[in-house]
């Protein structure tokens, strides 16, 4: 009996950021596709789910998902739903990577240093301005260090879980 990957994916729009919803929805899934939480294959939910979960207009949903086509992340297959194509996950950047777990610690540190959510994303893009700035571009090349165009949310994101069904 074959089993069947199920992700169920869902969005937080933070409608007091200033980025439009359909961006959200594209950055975090970019996020889920670089830390492989959403990987070739798994179905996005469709824009109906979307609205129900998010709140947005079942159309906010599918110019993002237009979007990612355009990218050549996803594929709308009639009938059946949207897929994801490719991934963006690398092998250093994913939640069982030492370097996740480093950095989970160092969350742990911070929140028991009193910072509070919004510090903390205020340091982590400091220094990752600081890090990989056109400046710094060279300095990181020349210590080997793989530069990456992600874009952080904020405090938002998406939930993803993944589980397998018979």
């Amino acid at each position: 009996m074959m089993m069947e990957v199920v992700v169920i994916v869902e969005y937080r729009i933070d409608r007091r950021s200033g980025v439009p919803a359909f961006q959200q929805i594209v950055q975090q899934t970019k996020q889920a596709l670089r830390l492989g939480v959403l990987v070739p294959g798994d179905r996005l939910p469709t824009a109906k789910e979307v609205a129900e979960t998010s709140t947005v207009n079942p159309n906010t949903t599918l110019k993002a998902y237009r979007e990612l086509e355009r990218e050549g992340l996803v594929e709308p297959r009639p009938g059946q739903g949207t897929f994801v194509r490719r991934t963006l996950a690398r092998p250093s950047a994913g939640t069982d990577s030492p370097l996740y777990a480093e950095l989970v610690a160092w969350m742990a540190k911070a929140a028991g240093a009193g910072l509070e959510q919004e510090d903390v994303a205020a340091l982590v893009a400091s220094a990752m301005e600081k890090q990989y700035a056109a400046g710094n571009a060279a300095a990181t090349a020349a210590t080997g260090a793989a530069t990456t165009g992600f874009t952080t949310t904020g405090s938002t994101g998406a939930t993803t879980t993944r589980s397998t069904g018979e």
